[in-house]
């Protein structure tokens, strides 16, 4: 009786790791391992979407800007710049801090693209998020909003999008009437939102003697928040020799009460009686930026009070994301 001859499958093609589709988790992976997608290739393709990028904005100018509009100032807007210049049809694109419905972007009716950067985002690099965002947004008809959706773990970030030699100014704004040209003929829904977000708007200003510290008004006092690109444990450092020394204060009447911890930077926080303006600790923020410098270019182990003062600032902050 003859043997029967092992069967055998044609061999697919194999595919170079660039030219492999993205399938449903559970289909057979297109490579033609014979595994399933989800523990194959896609499994790279799922943890570099989960894993967090802990300083996603780093490398673009005005990173601290862009801790603060992403987490602390309700109304805001910054032109963008693009490394490859503006494409034909899109006149301009700005950053805002939010976007009417909370939408991702908006391409306006003149071509302008409006990106909003306060949003959910699906993986853990904001600044991939927002590239995919910005790309659609570049490539979608006039007057249309685009939807979020999961970017590519291979697609570009932020900082390969736009141009690294540009100015990043943050205006702020009072409410959002930005998010319209013209607000009195804005849809019912688009009106409705605009409306619901100024009641929300807590009064913020930017100072403009100091990099990205901003004042905010609320009803039982005043504060600043001042994002900073030092390293934390040095920074902390610093500032407990400023308290211990009874330098950490912006003035009669303020106190440094704690910091925020924000995509990788530090945000100490000062709270001011309700009667300080922005314009009032604009002179005591430069000042004390002067003393900041002087502490963080000491490198001399802390003193039993300046342990004590660090101490009481570690527990005191909060961790934003």
């Amino acid at each position: 009786m003859a043997k029967k001859r092992p069967q055998t499958k044609a061999a697919r093609p194999q595919l170079k790791d660039g030219e492999i589709p993205v399938v449903g988790a559970r289909e057979p992976c297109p490579c033609g391992s014979g595994r399933r997608y989800k523990a194959c290739h896609g499994k790279a393709a799922a943890e570099a979407v989960t894993e967090l990028v802990q300083r996603p904005f780093e490398g673009l100018p005005g990173e601290c800007d862009w801790v603060a509009l992403r987490e602390l100032v309700p109304a805001a807007t910054v032109a963008l710049p693009l490394k490859d210049g503006l494409p034909e049809g899109v006149p301009a694109v700005t950053l805002a801090t939010v976007l009417p419905m909370a939408w991702p972007a908006l391409r306006r009716d003149d071509g302008s693209v409006l990106l909003g950067l306060q949003n959910d985002t699906a993986s853990g690099d904001i600044s991939r998020d927002l590239a995919d965002t910005l790309r659609r947004a570049l490539e979608a008809e006039p007057g249309t909003p685009v939807q979020a959706r999961r970017a590519p773990a291979d697609g570009p970030r932020l900082q390969d999008l736009l141009d690294p030699e540009g100015a990043f100014e943050p205006v702020v704004h009072a409410g959002f009437e930005f998010w319209v040209p013209d607000a009195e003929n804005a849809t019912p829904e688009v009106a409705a939102s605009l409306e619901r977000a100024n009641a929300a708007a807590i009064p913020t200003v930017r100072l403009t003697g100091v990099d990205a510290a901003y004042w905010c008004e609320t009803p039982d006092k005043n504060h600043l928040r001042w994002v900073m690109p030092y390293p934390e444990e040095q920074l902390l450092d610093a500032l407990a020799r400023l308290h211990a020394a009874g330098g950490s204060s912006l003035g009669e009447g303020t106190r440094l009460v704690g910091s925020f911890r924000a995509h990788g930077l530090t945000v100490p926080v000062w709270d001011l009686p309700s009667g300080v303006g922005a314009q009032d600790v604009e002179k005591p923020a430069a000042e004390f930026a002067e003393r900041l410098t002087a502490a963080l270019a000491t490198d001399a182990p802390l003193t039993a009070d300046e342990r004590r003062a660090r101490g009481g600032l570690t527990n005191r902050q909060v961790t934003l994301s």
